[in-house]
This record gives C-alpha cells, structure tokens and sequence, in this order.
C-alpha cells in the first residue's frame, strides 16, 4: 500500500504544478492582452481626444433681416459635454449690415455656438465700425438679440473722441447705443482728441 500512496502522492503533486504551471502561463498571457488591449485603447482614446481639433474654422449665416454674419478662426475645439459649442483662436468676424456697412471683430479667443450663432469674443477684442473703434477684453454677440455687449476694459475711440468704460450695448437694429459704468459713483470718462 505504501507505493500505491507514494505513487499517487506523487501523481497529485505532478498533477497540482501541472496545474499551477498553466495558470501561470494562461495568466502571463492575459496580462499580455490586457496590455495590447489597454495600448489600443490608449491609442483610440488619443486619436479620439485630438478629433475634436478643427482648423481654419469658417461660419456663414443671416438673420430674418438679411444681415449676414460671418466667422473664421486658425483653429476651434468642440467642447465634448456640448457638440454645439466650438472654442476658437484667434478669431475674425465680420457683420455684413443689410444698410452696406460692416463690422469687424478681432480677438484672440471665442466661444461659438453653431445653433444660434452666439459668438463670445475675449481678451485683445478690436471691434471697428465706420470711424469707430472699440477695443475690450469681452464681447457677446447675438445675433438673435441683435445685441452687442462690450465690456471690461472698454476704450471706444472715433475722429473727435476717446471714451473709456464699463460697458457699451449695442443694437445692430437700430444702432441705439448704450454706454455706463458698473458703479452709479462712477462716470464715463470722455476726452476730446
């Protein structure tokens, strides 16, 4: 009996490393392929993460009026969490006025909204119309509202004056314009050239 004993303890230790020989095999090369699957994940994710980049971005379109807006920029990003917004650099926009004036808008970054057309222009923001010239770290744009609100840093110049502000609101409509400051204590600051 003892040999029989010897023999199948012997039989079941063969039997328990064969075992743990395959296991550690089969395990070496599931980590292999969970390695090659993370990589071409890694990979997708990034090929992915850059799609988002668009360059020379162009944007056309007209209001109900027949004022046509158009915006080019070197380069957008959609933002993931809202495909209908596109953050731009450096930023152009021209409003082509149904009365054959324009405006030109310049700044070194926006936010672009591809439904409604809402452009938020920010930091060195130029904006020219006829003699005038506004420059501002913040516009919003609107061309639902027909609105332009110029904020932070306003210094509005043309041939007689320089003006310096909180805020100036425009109405593209009826050209009505609004200027103040934030503070009642505070005045609009106008010299003559």
């Amino acid at each position: 009996m003892s040999k029989k004993f010897v023999k199948i303890f012997f039989f079941l230790i063969f039997l328990m490393l064969l075992v743990i020989f395959y296991f550690k095999i089969f395990n070496k090369n599931k980590d292999q392929k969970i390695k090659i699957n993370q990589t071409i994940i890694e990979e997708i994710e990034e090929d992915y993460g850059s799609s988002n980049i668009i360059e020379n971005v162009n944007y056309s379109s007209k209001d109900a009026k027949g004022n046509e807006y158009k915006v080019k920029s070197l380069k957008g990003e959609i933002d993931y969490s809202d495909p209908d917004t596109i953050y731009l650099t450096n930023v152009e926009a021209l409003i082509k006025l149904t009365n054959g004036n324009n405006i030109k808008i310049r700044s070194d970054f926006g936010k672009y909204n591809t439904i409604n057309f809402n452009t938020i222009f920010s930091k060195n923001v130029i904006m020219k119309y006829l003699d005038n010239t506004i420059t501002s770290d913040y516009l919003d744009f609107s061309l639902k509202r027909n609105t332009m609100i110029i904020s932070r840093n306003v210094i509005y110049t043309n041939s007689d004056n320089i003006l310096k502000s909180d805020v100036v609101e425009i109405d593209i409509a009826t050209k009505d314009t609004k200027i103040f400051m934030y503070e009642k204590k505070k005045r609009v600051n106008i010299k003559n050239k």
